[in-house]
């Protein structure tokens, strides 16, 4: 697991740290990863999430700001964001961190 983060998904595995297993936010989020990588393929799932983290490097930005603007990551924060807000979170957690 990277450092400072609670799951990492590949492909269609989501590793998650045990204190953050109760989270159906972080849950939906990596969920969405999985259809992503589903979606794009292993080398467009990397071309386009490497490619972004890198671009947001090279332009000066920080590890978190970079990783913030990946837009897979948005993607993916947006719809755990609609889940908890559709009520599909009722019950369990929401505070787990993403790097």
């Amino acid at each position: 697991m990277p450092p400072g983060s609670d799951a990492i998904t590949i492909w269609s595995l989501i590793s998650v740290r045990r204190e953050a297993v109760d989270s159906a936010h972080l849950l939906r989020h990596e969920q969405e990863h999985v259809r992503q990588w589903r979606e794009l393929g292993p080398f467009g799932f990397l071309h386009q999430y490497l490619g972004a983290y890198v671009s947001g490097r090279w332009h000066g930005f920080g590890h978190r700001a970079a990783y913030r603007m990946i837009p897979l990551e948005i993607e993916a924060e947006d719809a755990a964001r609609r889940f908890m807000e559709s009520g599909g979170g009722a019950g369990g957690g929401g505070g787990a961190s993403l790097p």
